[in-house]
Order: structure tokens, then sequence, then C-alpha cells
């Protein structure tokens, strides 16, 4: 789901609060490295043109709570403001009165940059006093910090629940939508190459990945516990013990799905003085070295760098590859001795044709020692973070901000669940939202167990949906259900035009031949009638539209999916039809073996929010709910969630337990 952006709101002459990583390196009192920097300018340009009043704030190095001066960001106003080309003011303090009155003092336009966040021990602990004292200077927030979106920070996380609105910057909308591509369509063959010193960093990775990569590369400190795995004699090389039966487990992994795992073959190796801290001391002199068999390290002896081999066999692998993912270097870089791997890998990315995605402050600046940091698609300004996220996990300082529209889980139990067994199910999965923040939860029961549940939902926030309607109030319509008989038995909503209900029949030879898929005869018309009734009753529709499978094999999907809607819709003015949600159902994806990944189907609701605003207005279509309804798991649910235009989802199968709907619940927030 997209996250406001800066875009999303007003700031003129509004006082905004920005979070930047400002994390760079100094050398004797100036700033060595401008990169962080710079990434933040279109954002604060953006504010600046529009009149804002704009204060940022970071952190820089690990204080630990203490004021330390080589660690003030003084030096970085003074670099921001020759790169603005104005005063930037500074203040020596991040809350309190000195505060209030500098920005007190700033006219639109104007930026002022405090002090270290981290010279407060309460910024690492997500202090609420000291977030409120953050927030306490600004109208609104704008996060563009994506080093920092991995931390639970008061300047990350907690000032979000005393300001609002809380928007992305232009910078972590982009990295955003670099590594949501990687999670969900990369461009093949996909290749993924993974260095570094821990295991323990990136095991998750690439446990997360070998669902997408088709060759995952290992090397730096990290591959030596994996060739122990393999039962390998890796000498004194870094070995993570605690971590060895999860590399089993990805070895074994990797081989069932058929994905392409390389381990070095070969390693310099070297005998590494004791006492010698790697990398933080220099390069020892006269310190023994030579390469040597990655399966057959000599005791005593240690690898640090990959060998000419390897540098070989990793160059071949990446050739031809359409995406590549790149973080940690190859070995101990920092040592020319041992740099020759790592310059060799990032050359070999260059020269790939590739959209090469980087990762990591050591993997950037291994690209520039080898000087081909310009011929990447992408450098992440986060390497923890971009990191967590491809490994499935959430970024709390991303997760903190608003988003466009609340989301919606809708359960639809079609013919499942008695009355006994929906009050059960609400046992066991109210007790686990009581903290439920900015997700619509939809339980869609059959008729006989709708009262029962709105029993069992009273004072927990989950609401009732019936699974179709009659658009008449009564009358000679056996069997059939109104809308002030949903009402009555406690209904807040009600799906409309499911593909189970649709009918596309042309003769009778096609109906004989029916399918669950087709039987019940739905189409435009009456679910048009049956939305008109339902918002006439207050009940809110949930309206499906999707394409069957000879439909979209002829291209037919786009048309067919605007001519639903136009037809879903006929005769409801703005107001209405804001209170509609969309739910688009690939019906060719539902049991035929096919998949809808979640690019397609981000695509697919794209075209939906676009035909909405021509019907109506843009404002109208960003408002409007947009759900995806094909076979939704917790599996693949953060995929399609990542997606900025896919606002939720109409679950079946995985609704009926209630352990596998909170996890897509939860993954909705």
């Amino acid at each position: 789901m997209r996250k406001k952006s800066v875009r999303d709101v007003e700031v003129e002459g509004k006082r905004v609060l920005m979070r930047v990583d400002f994390n760079v390196p100094l050398e004797n009192g100036t700033v060595a490295d401008d990169t962080r920097i710079r990434a933040v300018l279109p954002t604060l340009n953006y504010l600046r043109e529009r009149g804002a009043k704009v204060v940022l704030m970071s952190h820089l190095g690990r204080p630990k709570g203490q004021r330390k001066p080589e660690l003030s960001l003084a030096p970085v106003a003074q670099r921001l403001g020759e790169l603005l080309g104005v005063s930037v003011a500074f203040v020596q303090d991040c809350i309190g009165p000195e505060v209030a009155a500098a920005v007190e003092r700033l006219d639109p336009g104007e930026v002022l940059l405090l002090e270290n966040t981290r010279f407060h021990p309460e910024e690492e602990k997500n202090c609420p006093t000291f977030a409120r004292k953050l927030a306490a200077v600004a109208d609104l927030y704008v996060n563009d910090a994506f080093g920092a979106a991995h931390r639970a920070h008061a300047s990350t996380v907690g000032l979000t629940d005393y300001l609002s609105p809380c928007v992305a910057g232009f910078l972590i909308e982009k990295e955003l939508e670099v590594l949501r591509r990687l999670l969900t369509l990369p461009e093949r063959p996909f290749v993924v190459v993974l260095g570094g010193a821990k295991v323990s960093d990136k095991i998750g990775v690439v446990e997360n990945l070998l669902n997408l990569a088709d060759k995952i590369l290992l090397g730096g400190g990290l591959a030596y516990t994996f060739l122990k795995a393999q039962g390998k004699c890796i000498g004194q090389s870094l070995l993570d013990e605690e971590h060895l039966e999860a590399v089993q487990e990805v070895m074994a992994k990797a081989q069932e799905k058929g994905v392409e795992l390389l381990l070095p073959v070969d390693v310099m190796a070297a005998q590494v003085p004791e006492g010698t801290r790697i990398p933080q001391d220099p390069e020892p002199e006269g310190m023994p070295h030579q390469i040597v068999d990655a399966a057959h390290i000599p005791d005593h002896w240690q690898g640090l760098d990959i060998g000419p081999q390897t540098r070989q066999q990793f160059r071949e692998a990446v050739q031809g590859a359409k995406t590549i993912f790149w973080n940690g270097p190859m070995g101990v870089f920092e040592w020319p001795t041992f740099a020759a791997g790592t310059n060799a890998v990032a050359k070999a990315l260059a020269d790939s044709g590739a959209k090469v995605v980087v990762g990591g402050g050591e993997s950037v600046a291994a690209l520039q020692q080898a000087g081909v940091a310009d011929k990447m698609y992408h450098i992440c300004t986060g390497g923890g973070a971009s990191l967590e996220f491809l490994e499935g996990r959430t970024l709390p300082g991303v997760e903190a901000l608003d988003n466009v529209r609340p989301a919606v889980a809708a359960g639809n139990w079609k013919m499942h669940k008695t009355s006994g067994e929906a009050r059960a199910f609400v046992q066991v999965l109210a007790p686990q939202l009581t903290d439920l923040k900015e997700v619509e939860v939809v339980l869609c029961a059959p008729f006989t167990a709708l009262t029962a549940l709105a029993e069992a939902v009273q004072g927990t926030p989950l609401k009732v949906g019936a699974q179709d309607l009659f658009w008449q109030e009564s009358g000679a319509y056996t069997g059939e259900i109104s809308p002030s008989m949903l009402k009555d038995a406690g209904c807040t909503h009600v799906i409309i035009g499911h593909s189970e209900r649709r009918g596309r029949f042309g003769s009778y030879e096609e109906f004989a031949d029916w399918n669950l898929l087709e039987v019940f005869g739905d189409n435009d018309w009456t679910v048009n009638a049956k939305v008109k009734a339902a918002l006439a009753a207050g009940l809110r529709p949930i309206v499906c539209v999707g394409e069957m499978l000879a439909e979209r094999e002829r291209g037919e999907t786009d048309d067919l999916i605007r001519l639903q809607l136009r037809r879903a819709l006929h005769g409801l003015d703005a107001e209405e039809a804001a209170e509609v949600i969309i739910a688009y159902e690939p019906v060719w994806a539902i049991g035929t073996g096919k998949v809808c990944d979640a690019e397609e189907a981000n695509r697919v609701i794209g075209v939906i929010r676009r035909t909405l605003a021509e019907l109506y207005d843009q404002g109208t279509a960003e408002t409007m709910r947009i759900l995806y309804g094909g076979s939704i798991k917790p599996e693949n649910i953060a995929g399609l969630m990542a997606q900025p235009e896919i606002d939720g989802g109409l679950v079946g199968g995985a609704s009926l337990d209630p352990e596998s709907f909170r996890q897509i619940i939860r993954a909705c927030e």
C-alpha cells in the first residue's frame, strides 16, 4: 500500500519537521562524503520552493546518549548550505527553548538543522516524552531517512504519535519502489551477490530470496560458515557456529528450488598476527598470504578474500543477468592485498549490462574504490534497511507513516462455518487485534451465521459482511435476502458481483457445462442494482470485477475492467461512489494453476483507479479502496501490500483459519 507522500499534503507556510540521514563521514571537521546529503535535496528543494519552513533532524555516529563534539552536525550544516547555495541555520540541540526560538525565526523557504538526536539517550529508547518534545516545534512530519527506517527510534517512529500528517519524502519513495520490484517481479535472470562478515545479517535475506533469485553468489566472511556446513576445512576463517544448522537448511532449500548457490572455490588466505583487529587496524606488514583451495584452508590461516578462480566464476555467473542485487564485500577490501576480489566483482557487475541495485555502506565504498559507482542502476542509502526489507520484514520508520487510504482485509467464508463456528473464530481472532491500526477487517459469512457473528464481534474491531443480497426490499423472490434484512442481522458490508456468482452463458450448451465460476448468473446490471440498493440501506458494497481466462488471453482485460466499472457504478455520484470498495478478482487465476503476480495485480488496479478518476475525479479515485482478491495467503500478502495501488485483500480460504487471517490482517497495517 502506498504511504502518503510529501506530494499529498499542503506545506506552504507550515513548519515541516523532516528526518534525514546525515550520518556521513567527517574528516578534520569537514564532510568527507556528501552522498547522503545530496540524496535528500529533491525533497528539501520541493519543500523550500513551496514555502515550507524546514526543520531537519538526523543522527551522526554512535554517541550513545552523550554529547560528543566530534559527532556534531555543525559541519553538515555548512556543507548543506554550500549545496543549496543558501545559509543553513544550526542549533546546538534538538529539543528545548533554543530550538523553539530558532524555528520561530524561520521564514518560508528557510532551513534549520538540529543537533545530533543521539546526543540524547531517549532517542534510541523511543521515549514518548522525548518524541513529544521533538514534535512540538512542527505542523507536520516528513521522513526521508531510509538509512534509519529500520530503527524504531523517537525521531523515526515515536513522534508520529504527536504529529499529523506524517508522510514520506522522495528518497524513501524511490528506495521502496526499487526494492519492491526486486521482491515482486525482477527482470530475469535475477542474480543476488552477498558478502560481508555476518551470517546473522544475511541468512534471512538468502532464505527469502530463494523464492525469487535464479542464482545466489556468496563471498566475504559469511561464505566460510557455508563452506564449513559442507564439511570443508576453513582454518581460522570466520565461523558462525550458531547458524550452521540454518545454513544447512538454506542450502537444502536452494537445491530443492533449483536455485544455483555459488560459493568460493579458492581464497586468498593469510596468517593474521594475533590481536589484530580486522579491518580496523592497518594491514600488517609482511603478513604471510597465499591463494589456497577454499575446501582446504590450512590451520592457523584465515580466508580474507575470494581467489582468482572464484572471481572468474562469479564474473561468468552475472553475465546475461537482467537484475542483480549486491550487498557486502567479498573480503577485507580495506586492506590493499585483499581488495582484488571485491574490485573484480564490482567491475563484473558494472560490465554485466544488468540493472544493478547495491545496498550497504561497505558495498558503496567498494564501488567508489573500483571507480564504477556511476554505472549502477540504484545505490541504496541504507544497507541495514534494504536487507531487512528484502528479508520480508517491515520497516518501523515506514510503517509509522500515514497510509493514503485505510486498508481493508475482508474474509469471504463462502459456504463455510455455522453460527457456533463463527463465534469460536471471533473468540480466537479478536483478542489478537486489540491494537489494530488503519485496517478495516470484515468477516463475510453465510446468511445463517450473520446474526450470531454480529453478536460475537461487538466490542471488537471486526465488522460483519454478507456475501450477496437482492436489490428489492420485499416481494415474491423465493430464497433472496433484502438489504434491510442484512442490516437487521448486523451487517455493515456486502460482497456484490463475486466472480463465483457472475454468469456469462451465451447458450444452453454453455450453461450445461457450467462450473462454480459461472453458475449464479449475476451480470453488470444486476451488480449495479445491488450496489444502489446496498448504499440506500447504509451498507458498504465490496464490488468485484475481473476477467475470465479466455478474455485475458484475447487481451481484453483492461477494456473489460473499465466496462464492468462503468456499469457497476452507473448512476452513482462521486459521494456515493466513494462509499464503494472495489475488489479485483483475476478469475483466470482461480483453479487454473496460473498465478497473478503482485506487479500485474498492481497494474490492473492502477487501470481501475485511472478509470475511477475518469468517471469522477482524481480526489475520488484516490479516496476509494481497491483490493486484490485472487488466492491470497500469508506467504504472498506482503508482496501484494508492498504495491502502491493495492489497499488490502478479499481473502477466501486463508480467512477460514484465525491464525492465517491474523497474519494477513497484520500485513495490511
